[in-house]
């Protein structure tokens, strides 16, 4: 079986006083609390997603 490669990534900081589409993209990305930490599989959208917000999450070394 070929493993899918995986990303992971931090929601480090508040999405309070962000425009609306980014506290979306945070919920779609599955964030629900400050300094969580999930993981997703390595695609282009999961890729956007995190470009489009950039100073909200980190993405961690495997």
């Amino acid at each position: 079986m070929a493993e899918t490669k995986k990303i992971r990534i931090q929601y480090y900081r508040s999405a309070i006083a962000t425009p609306t589409k980014h506290k979306l993209v945070v919920k779609g990305l599955g964030f629900t609390r400050l300094n969580q930490i999930v993981e997703r599989v390595d695609t282009e959208s999961t890729r956007g997603m995190v470009k489009a917000i950039p100073h909200l999450v980190r993405i961690l070394e495997n």
